[in-house]
């Protein structure tokens, strides 16, 4: 088995999970912005384990872990590792899907997400609520180890209601994961307040005591390239993970590169558009791409008017036709 999280140079960076956002198109347009060495590890949305078992089910579950040829071609091209993020309760799916993943799809590493605070998913035993759970959450890591042939990681939360980090980040440890990824609240917290990144030092000094291999990586509040370096010298672990920093910059692992024209920016939604209507076209609907107006259309002369005309649009032609009033005409890429 190639660990890739041991041979990676570090500190290692990885764009996270995402749900409805980090599909193959969004990862293409983040990784067609991206110098190669400043990103590591990509994620699909969360893919549910029930579903992916289910004969019926499976067809509404498996366009998470949808990969297209141009995203391919990019990873290769940028050296950037895909990870499939799977979601569940009960071991035998686990199983199951880890099968699946490794003999019909092309993926470097899965991930198990016992992270997710979402209550509708925690009442259901999964994700963060595994960390109230222990011993489910062993049978499921072995479940997986057993049946991959490639590395299989945890993403997770320093507590569920309270902090445990020491206990569960121990806990973890001892599976002897490749790679253990620490988002510094509990599930209590949501996304809501601060981060606590002293706690997710800790894993670092877990790992260390334990003497295990395990990469330790941490994800909560971070925007920039320069702030995960700081990040991981001064509190000892290996990498940084961005979710929502993203939203901010989709040119964040380009941090040399000057702040983006509006033509730039325009041009940038334009692909996302475009990519995500071919690869899609009526299966998904059109208006999820309105979270990510915002992200381009900002920070230049009346981006807040543009923004509004956009976030009513209903299709990739209307698109053009906003623009076409704003005197834009994109290059068609896609």
């Amino acid at each position: 088995m190639t660990n890739f999280w041991q041979q990676t140079d570090k500190p290692l960076m990885a764009l996270a999970p995402m749900e409805e956002v980090t599909d193959t198109v969004f990862r293409e347009i983040v990784l067609s912005q991206t110098v190669p060495g400043n990103l590591h590890v990509v994620y699909t949305e969360f893919a549910n384990t029930d579903g992916l078992c289910h004969p019926i089910g499976k067809e509404k579950v498996i366009h998470r872990l949808q990969v297209n040829p141009s995203e391919r071609k990019l990873l290769k091209e940028k050296n950037v590792k895909l990870v499939a993020q799977i979601w569940g309760s009960k071991p035998e799916k686990y199983a199951e899907t880890c099968k699946m993943i490794c003999e019909e799809m092309d993926y470097d590493g899965i991930d198990i997400n016992m992270g997710c605070p979402v209550p509708k998913i925690v009442k259901q035993g999964s994700c963060s609520k595994l960390i109230t759970t222990p011993t489910l959450a062993s049978e499921i890591i072995h479940a997986c180890q057993e049946n991959s042939n490639i590395p299989v990681s945890v993403k997770t939360r320093i507590g569920f209601k309270e902090v445990i980090t020491e206990e569960w980040i121990g806990h973890l440890l001892d599976h002897n994961l490749p790679a253990v990824l620490i988002h510094g609240r509990t599930q209590s917290m949501m996304s809501e307040g601060l981060a606590d990144w002293n706690e997710i030092a800790k894993g670092g000094i877990l790992r260390d005591a334990k003497n295990k291999k395990t990469a330790i990586i941490g994800n909560g509040d971070v925007k920039s390239i320069a702030e995960s370096e700081e990040k991981c010298e001064t509190h000892n672990i290996d990498g940084v993970m961005i979710g929502r920093g993203i939203f901010h910059n989709p040119w964040l692992f380009t941090p040399e590169r000057e702040e983006p024209t509006q033509a730039e920016k325009l041009q940038l939604l334009w692909d996302h558009a475009s990519l995500f209507d071919k690869t899609w076209g009526d299966t998904k609907n059109f208006r999820q791409l309105r979270r990510f107006f915002k992200i381009y259309a900002s920070n230049f002369k009346d981006a807040g008017v543009l923004r509004a005309a956009l976030m009513e649009s209903r299709d990739l032609a209307h698109v053009k036709d906003i623009f076409k009033e704003w005197g834009f005409s994109p290059i068609e890429k896609y």
